[in-house]
Order: C-alpha cells, then sequence, then structure tokens
C-alpha cells in the first residue's frame, strides 16, 4: 500500500498533481483541480483516455470544438488526442478530479 496526504503533492496553480509513477508506481495520474471563477486550462490533447469527476461548482467545456457547461455529478470521458479546455464559472470554486490514464501527464498546450 502506498499513502500520501494532498496537501504533500506538487501543486501548479490550481491543481494538485498525483503522478502514479512517483506515487506507489500506479498506471494513473490524477489533476487535483479547484479553480476560482475564470480559472481553468486552454486548449490542449493528451494521448492517451482522460476521466473528469465534477465533485463541485460549474464550468464551460469545449471538447472537439462543442461548447457545453458542466456542473456537480458530472462525468466527461475525453478521448485519446481530443483537443479540450474549461473554465470555472459562476460563483464559487470549481473542484474536480481529472484521471489522467498515463502513469506520468503528457499534455501538448495549443
Amino acid at each position: 500500500m502506498h499513502h500520501v496526504r494532498q496537501e504533500d503533492l506538487p501543486r501548479a496553480g490550481s491543481t494538485h498533481q498525483f503522478v502514479g509513477a512517483d506515487q506507489g508506481d500506479t498506471g494513473v495520474s490524477v489533476f487535483l483541480f479547484h479553480g476560482e471563477p475564470g480559472s481553468g486550462p486552454g486548449p490542449h490533447r493528451h494521448p492517451y483516455d482522460e476521466i473528469q469527476f465534477i465533485r463541485e461548482g460549474r464550468g464551460v467545456w469545449t471538447v472537439g470544438g462543442k461548447t457545453f457547461e458542466g456542473r456537480a455529478g458530472d462525468i466527461f470521458v475525453i478521448k485519446a488526442g481530443e483537443i479540450h479546455s474549461f473554465k470555472a464559472i459562476g460563483d464559487s470554486p470549481l473542484v474536480q478530479l481529472d484521471v489522467h490514464l498515463s502513469p506520468h501527464f503528457i499534455q501538448e498546450n495549443l
């Protein structure tokens, strides 16, 4: 078993980063996003699938050229190579778990 606390993970901007290769040598990595309204990544893609679990708040996503709103309770499956971005909207933070099916994050910013 491997144990780590979220606050001990590396942080970049609004995200704690669980890198599977560094955390028990597991096959997935996770962005733990907690962003204030207006925050979020610009267009990018990954060479593997990503699953986003929206836990709190609201956001606007653009995936494969289609824009839509999401909220707590939504789950998005973004396929390998799909260009995507999102931004937190509303009056409260957007909280989500972004599971990357890779032991390392690989991201091409566009």
